[in-house]
């Protein structure tokens, strides 16, 4: 349950559906708990930091790397929506780290594109 105060007035209680609360001691622990079951695939690596979770797809047929990927992401949806919380796609790259200079096919995280880049934003 949580409640807001604004100087001596409070709002009615009301009750949390989904998420962790932010800045509290347990924060960081409850987090680790509520993510604990992310998807995973045999073909793919999921590496996390605080709130941020990269997956990467490694395969020496660029288009194989990325449909490896595109399966994860169809997973993670699945995931986000089963625990009704949200990925932010704005903020979301696609990366290819490659000696050819090729592109690889587009990826899709809950029906969005996922622009591809040569970096990411930290």
């Amino acid at each position: 349950m949580f409640q807001v105060r604004y100087q001596k007035e409070y709002t009615p209680l009301y009750a949390i559906h989904s998420g962790v609360p932010q800045g509290s001691i347990l924060g960081p622990i409850l987090y680790s708990l509520y993510t604990a079951d992310l998807p995973e695939t045999e073909q793919t690596l999921t590496a996390t930091y605080a709130d941020d979770t990269a997956i990467l797809a490694s395969h020496h047929d660029s288009i194989a790397a990325t449909e490896q990927l595109q399966y994860h992401l169809c997973r993670l949806e699945q995931w986000i929506k089963r625990w009704r919380t949200r990925a932010n796609e704005t903020k979301s790259t696609h990366v290819t780290f490659t000696l050819r200079r090729e592109d690889c096919p587009p990826v899709y995280l809950n029906g969005k594109h996922i622009p591809q880049d040569a970096t990411i934003k930290t």
